[in-house]
């Protein structure tokens, strides 16, 4: 379980520049060759974790809780089953918002904003890694969670918009347009377009 100890505005955070340049450094804790993890030390908050490849499925949770390399939780061992079941060499996963917190409803009530810039920094540089990059929305009805949510969700998908990214979904949507969370998937789900665009019209009209 992780339940976050303080406010990532009471943290010094690392950069996701630095955060990068660190998972691309030789560790003894885990294999730089297979696996991103950035930062590349347990922490208050966590930017992406997958391992590496030539064909990546970029899978978007709502935030981390304790996965990290060769310990990973159910959800991301769905995430990696999922992805291999689809065609993709590897999985990347990243979140719409960057704190570690087991259960969402101890993520912070207001919006880290510098937390944010780093965490789209990052989604930046997964998007560079592909011609076009696959993205699979799967954040479930959590986003429900926080307010600042959607708002995190829409900075996304404009930036998904200038690297031609195309979007999935797995599994049923709920109700209220939700894209399914990656536990409780069959092993053999198959990915199949999502409309962003309508999604995020329907969920901002609250906000």
């Amino acid at each position: 379980m992780h339940i976050p100890s303080v406010e990532t505005t009471e943290i010094e955070l690392l950069t996701f520049a630095d955060a990068l340049a660190a998972a691309n450094t030789p560790s003894a804790e885990y294999d730089i060759q297979k696996w991103l993890y950035a930062p590349n030390f347990y922490s208050e908050y966590r930017y992406i974790l997958g391992t590496r490849g030539t064909h990546p499925l970029i899978c978007v949770g709502i935030n981390p809780s304790t996965a990290k390399p060769d310990a990973l939780d159910n959800t991301l061992k769905s995430v990696e089953r999922i992805a291999h079941g689809n065609g993709y060499d590897s999985f990347l996963m990243f979140n719409v918002y960057a704190q570690r917190a087991t259960k969402p409803d101890d993520m912070e009530r207001t919006c880290n904003q510098a937390l944010h810039h780093e965490n789209m920094e990052a989604f930046r540089y997964l998007l560079s890694m592909a011609e076009q990059p696959a993205v699979w929305a799967a954040w479930g009805a959590i986003i429900e969670k926080r307010r600042y949510l959607p708002r995190c969700v829409a900075d996304m998908l404009s930036i998904s918009r200038d690297y031609d990214a195309q979007w999935y979904c797995a599994g049923a949507i709920s109700k209220k347009g939700h894209p399914h969370h990656p536990l409780y998937l069959r092993k053999d789900e198959k990915l199949k377009p999502f409309d962003t665009e309508a999604y995020l019209r329907s969920q901002m009209a609250g906000v």
